[in-house]
């Protein structure tokens, strides 16, 4: 059995790809747009551009994105995606990167059980873990 994650970004995916393009070095897997989907049957007026489905890597993880219905009511609640990064220096600059422009929740600092560690949303409002150096 394998569990993926899977994120709806209600209209802002490509957006999203682009942002952690830049500030995660995500890979583009698989995109899929509504306009090429082979059943249009099920598809709203107005969003064949949009993302129907995706699928990103970030180091060695995939995580599976779409636009979703584009009804403006997504909120990334109850859950956060964590990274465990390799140095001190990378989980600063990882953090840095994913909260600008979003919120800071805990801002990255020594903990008993990492030399850094810190919570984020970033301008998504997908809630982020930094750590380094775990105990």
């Amino acid at each position: 059995m394998q569990v993926q994650t899977y994120l709806y970004f209600d209209g802002r995916c490509e957006e999203a790809i682009e942002f952690y393009k830049k500030t995660l070095g995500a890979e583009v897997v698989m995109l899929m747009r509504f306009k090429e989907s082979p059943d249009q049957s099920m598809i709203s007026p107005g969003i064949g551009e949009k993302v129907m489905h995706g699928e990103i890597r970030i180091g060695e993880t995939r995580v599976m994105l779409s636009d979703g219905r584009c009804q403006n009511k997504e909120k990334f609640q109850g859950f956060a995606l964590s990274i465990s990064s390799g140095s001190d220096a990378e989980a600063e600059k990882l953090f840095k990167a994913l909260s600008d422009g979003g919120q800071v929740t805990m801002p990255l600092t020594k903990t008993f059980f990492a030399s850094k560690f810190g919570m984020c949303a970033d301008k998504f409002g997908l809630n982020w873990m930094i750590l380094a150096g775990q105990k």
